[in-house]
């Protein structure tokens, strides 16, 4: 099975770099020598028949994930596949399924049935749930089980996976030593420092990291290579432990691409203001330029019901610094499983900061339409100002009668700027 990345390592412009191209109006050759330099990644998988491929990284727009899934307190298949609908709706470039609960494989099938948009997934919480369900223990799987739920993903359809590979022994014992405030807040994460702790052998996620390549390459199925050592909290952002995994995922890069398999790199999760930029530098550089997918990063701990915000705040900074693809953050974060609604508003609050990021990059697509919004306005233009807006239900829905009637808004009435000096 060949891959976008040994096509382009070969010289053959495939259907799928020539979507890339044209949506994001660059030449096909540029984006074929983008990828085979590994600084951009299309996860398309051949078996995802409804995707519109989206690249990740370089010169490309900045991309938005949003996430959805079931839990084992919460298991609504049908409010899953109206949040996937949320999300395509709103604008997002991506979404990943992280279903522990219910009919996981049936969902997962469903989304990528559905979605027009590349699907990932976290195979290691299905075997983790599989093995919670067979011996009343999630960390009760082994090799061969993390394996085969990758397998079965791969052949789902999937088109990137998150795999905790850079979670090794001597890792969780940096975690030990420096006395982490938050520990391990990644799910799979946790799980795989709690099975090597009790077996005393290494992560088969990185013992046997050669086979995982081949599943995937065989697929077609970008690696996302995960951060299960992320700081948790604004105390334990760009320490040892976090470090020592970002270091490990620059050499795990290195082989991926060796494989002919795609890379995405996650970084941290909580980070304040002044270490953001430095983070960034950091993963670019360990990591080879690999497209780097930041998941927030959160700029305080303490905004439980608008970490949307917290998230946008971090994920426009890091854009700023190149991070090239932006993991939303809903108001539930911390609290509970979103709805429709958060999602709706952690896919918008994201898409903000990534076309902030895009203006400042120089992005003339994303120039115009502001300048645009900006005529409209000095027009009193509402209908113009609904079409440029990032959300035109929003806008529509506060408009109301203004929108037929094309006079002021109720902020300034008579005495509206735009109407004195005109």
């Amino acid at each position: 099975m060949t891959t976008q990345r040994i096509a382009a390592l070969e010289g053959r412009v495939t259907d799928v770099m020539r979507h890339v191209a044209a949506y994001e109006n660059v030449d096909e050759q540029k984006v074929l020598e983008l990828l085979a330099s590994g600084v951009v990644a299309i996860p398309a998988n051949p078996r995802h028949k409804a995707l519109e491929p989206r690249g990740v990284g370089g010169p490309f727009t900045v991309k938005v994930n949003a996430n959805l899934g079931t839990s084992l307190a919460c298991n609504d298949p049908e409010l899953e596949l109206k949040k996937l609908e949320a999300c395509i709706q709103a604008g997002a470039d991506a979404v990943m399924d992280l279903s522990t609960g219910g009919d996981m494989d049936e969902l997962r099938r469903e989304v990528v049935r559905r979605s027009t948009i590349p699907v990932g997934t976290v195979p290691i919480y299905d075997a983790a749930v599989r093995a919670y369900e067979a011996k009343g223990d999630p960390t009760l799987l082994t090799g061969d089980d993390m394996m085969d739920a990758v397998r079965r993903h791969a052949e789902d359809g999937v088109d990137f996976v998150t795999v905790h590979c850079g979670v090794t022994r001597s890792a969780v014992e940096t975690v030990r030593k420096t006395g982490r405030v938050t520990r391990i807040v990644s799910r799979g994460g946790s799980m795989l420092a709690a099975w090597m702790e009790r077996e005393g052998k290494e992560n088969p996620l990185y013992e046997r990291y050669d086979e995982l390549l081949e599943i995937l390459r065989e697929h077609d199925v970008t690696i996302s290579l995960g951060d299960g050592l992320r700081p948790g909290c604004l105390a334990d952002a760009t320490d040892p432990a976090q470090l020592k995994e970002l270091i490990i995922l620059g050499e795990l890069t290195k082989r991926a691409w060796d494989a002919g398999v795609q890379v995405i790199v996650e970084g941290p999760g909580h980070v304040p203001l002044h270490q953001i930029h430095a983070n960034v530098v950091l993963q670019k550089r360990l990591c080879h330029g690999a497209p780097f997918y930041i998941l927030g990063p959160l700029v305080t701990d303490i905004g439980a019901g608008y970490d949307h915000i917290t998230g946008a705040i971090g994920g426009a900074i890091a854009g700023m610094a190149g991070a090239d693809f932006l993991c939303y953050v809903t108001p539930a974060e911390h609290l509970s499983l979103p709805n429709v609604d958060d999602v709706r508003r952690g896919v918008m609050a994201s898409r903000i900061a990534a076309h902030a990021v895009d203006i400042s990059r120089g992005n003339k697509a994303a120039w115009e339409r502001d300048l645009a919004m900006s005529k409209c306005r000095a027009s009193l233009d509402w209908e113009g100002q609904i079409s440029h807006a990032l959300d035109p239900v929003e806008v529509r829905e506060r408009l109301g009668e203004k929108v037929q009637m094309a006079e002021e808004c109720s902020m300034c009435g008579k005495l509206c700027a735009m109407k004195v000096f005109s």
